[in-house]
């Protein structure tokens, strides 16, 4: 599955669209076209009729260019580094996919043909910015016609969950070890959820062992634990509150009320546009509840009304009520610093205004400290930055669309390329890489058994 574990991925996993892939639905048509063109001149005999200056007459007046072997080298150039997730997939659609379609329209699988070496998911591969100097990830030989078609499809599933990986890891850098709610589900195809969770959840353990933390992968649908065995979760939502016309501390009460006790109580602040009064007051009923059946003797039941955090995920445009304007209303706006410490404040304080009897203080006063603050809404590395080197008292960063980034001005684009760099040609392997291209090695490629995917 990763560096973790170092265990690979079973290719059922994937739930692959195997007969349309081997027919090269899924590539690029230009490599299509090589595949039908390759496997003509096999079918003729072709004989390279052509030269090349670097090559002796001797390596190449027999090569059979519709069977020609190659070496094919993946690799992604994003600066300083890329944590690499979709090796698994790709070697599954090495193995689902390599080989051809005989004369009576039957495929015949040739992957156990080919010599194939990969890292893990989750290796950190560096770049330099020079493209002859390259970190490959997956190394391919064999006869290129098997293969052909799924350059596109291999790129595609190595670019996507390697992009969200290093994108998650740069915002757990940015947070210090502070958790990071995976919330991008939204902003792209369902299809894709699973790859995406599961590059979050590779980024999630690559931090933890970098840097001694113990954060927990934290993601909102179940399809994206789908992969690793994850499950979704999530905050009282905009529509249940309006479900409740409104009324924040209600829509908790009844959530808390009917809800499974493990889904932690997290309460959306910001729908009146009034995050430290809904928060004040969301606290109170619950707490009210939670000490009521405490001292029913209800323990277990009473355990359902602890209110785990609230989140303010106030919109760019506007200004929370609570707020007094100041000089640059630009920074007032959103879910920014100087709203976060106030709820805080208030928060930490609620319960001197709640009528708690005596032996109940000192839990009532616990119960306000312990509410985490779960701050959302155009979270990127440089905000979150923003926020720790201030000391701005959140708890835990949702982010969203932010780890779909993919753009050359932010630094997020983390595109794979794939290239022939050698040729076998009479039983020896020439390099054969395209004018600014040279083969790379990596030591940390492992050869790939086939029986583990």
């Amino acid at each position: 599955m990763s560096i973790f574990d170092n265990r690979r991925i079973p290719a059922e996993t994937f739930k692959l669209d195997v007969e349309r892939m081997r027919h090269g639905w899924y590539a690029d048509k230009y490599f299509a076209n090589i595949v039908t063109l390759l496997t003509g001149l096999a079918r003729e005999g072709y004989a390279f009729g052509g030269h090349n200056a670097l090559l002796a007459d001797a390596d190449s007046h027999d090569v059979r260019t519709g069977d020609i072997e190659v070496e094919m080298q993946w690799f992604t150039r994003r600066r300083p580094a890329s944590v690499v997730v979709g090796v698994d997939k790709a070697l599954a659609m090495l193995k689902e996919c390599t080989g051809y379609f005989d004369d009576y329209g039957a495929w015949v699988s040739t992957y156990d043909r080919l010599e194939v070496r990969a890292v893990q998911d989750g290796f950190v591969a560096p770049y330099e910015g020079d493209p002859r100097r390259v970190t490959p990830i997956l190394k391919v030989r064999g006869r290129y016609r098997d293969f052909a078609a799924l350059e596109t499809p291999t790129l595609g599933a190595l670019t996507r969950t390697t992009r969200v990986a290093t994108n998650v890891y740069e915002v757990l850098k940015a947070a210090g070890g502070k958790p990071v709610l995976f919330f991008p589900a939204r902003f792209d195809a369902h299809e894709v959820q699973a790859g995406d969770g599961y590059a979050y959840h590779i980024a999630v353990q690559l931090f933890n062992r970098t840097y001694g933390q113990n954060v927990v992968s934290a993601v909102s649908t179940d399809e994206q634990g789908d992969w690793w065995g994850g499950a979704g979760g999530g905050t009282v939502a905009h529509a249940a509150i309006a479900c409740f016309l409104g009324d924040t501390p209600e829509t908790v009460l009844q959530f808390a009320r009917l809800l499974p006790p493990h889904i932690p109580r997290i309460a959306l602040v910001d729908f009146n546009n009034d995050c430290v009064g809904d928060s004040l007051r969301t606290m109170k009923v619950l707490f009210q509840k939670h000490m009521e059946l405490e001292n029913a003797g209800k323990h277990e039941e009473a355990q359902k009304y602890v209110l785990y955090g609230v989140r303010p995920d106030t919109g760019g445009n506007l200004m929370d009520k609570s707020l007094e304007p100041l000089g640059d209303k630009k920074l007032d706006r959103g879910v920014n610093a100087r709203l976060v410490f106030k709820m805080r404040r208030e928060m930490d304080h609620a319960y001197e205004a709640w009528d708690v009897p005596f032996p109940w203080l000192e839990r009532a006063k616990a119960y306000c400290k312990n509410v985490k603050i779960t701050v959302t809404g155009g979270f990127t590395p440089a905000k979150i930055r923003e926020f720790e080197e201030n000391g701005v008292p959140a708890d835990v960063y949702g982010v969203g669309s932010y780890l779909l980034s993919n753009s050359s001005a932010d630094g997020t684009n983390n595109d794979f390329t794939a290239d022939i760099v050698r040729v076998k040609l009479n039983g020896q392997w020439r390099d054969m890489a395209k004018v600014g291209r040279a083969p790379a090695d990596n030591p940390a490629l492992q050869p790939v058994n086939w029986e583990e995917i």
